[in-house]
């Protein structure tokens, strides 16, 4: 533990963005898991819930929790697998 007061902030203040950025992270994961499972069932639940994951990941990338290009890929990865499944329905 430091002793410094500016290194002990220093410690609680990365300790709560970890925790924010940790949970953050989670619910991103979270949103683009529950794309994937409304793409196996039905295809109005899996519109809603890309338009969902794609809300999130932009968020993310703005608030630098990701990087840009990393939610972009995503993003095109998740639109791509919603085309498929609208071509073939």
């Amino acid at each position: 533990m430091p002793n410094i007061k500016s290194a002990i902030k220093r410690v609680k203040v990365s300790e709560k963005r970890r925790l924010r950025n940790a949970s953050q992270k989670s619910a991103l994961r979270t949103a683009v898991k529950a794309f994937e499972t409304a793409a196996s069932t039905n295809v109005e639940t899996a519109q809603e819930a890309l338009v969902n994951a794609s809300k999130k990941l932009d968020k993310a990338a703005s608030k630098g929790l990701i990087h840009k290009n990393a939610a972009n890929r995503k993003k095109s990865r998740l639109a791509k697998k919603l085309n498929a499944l609208t071509a073939q329905a």
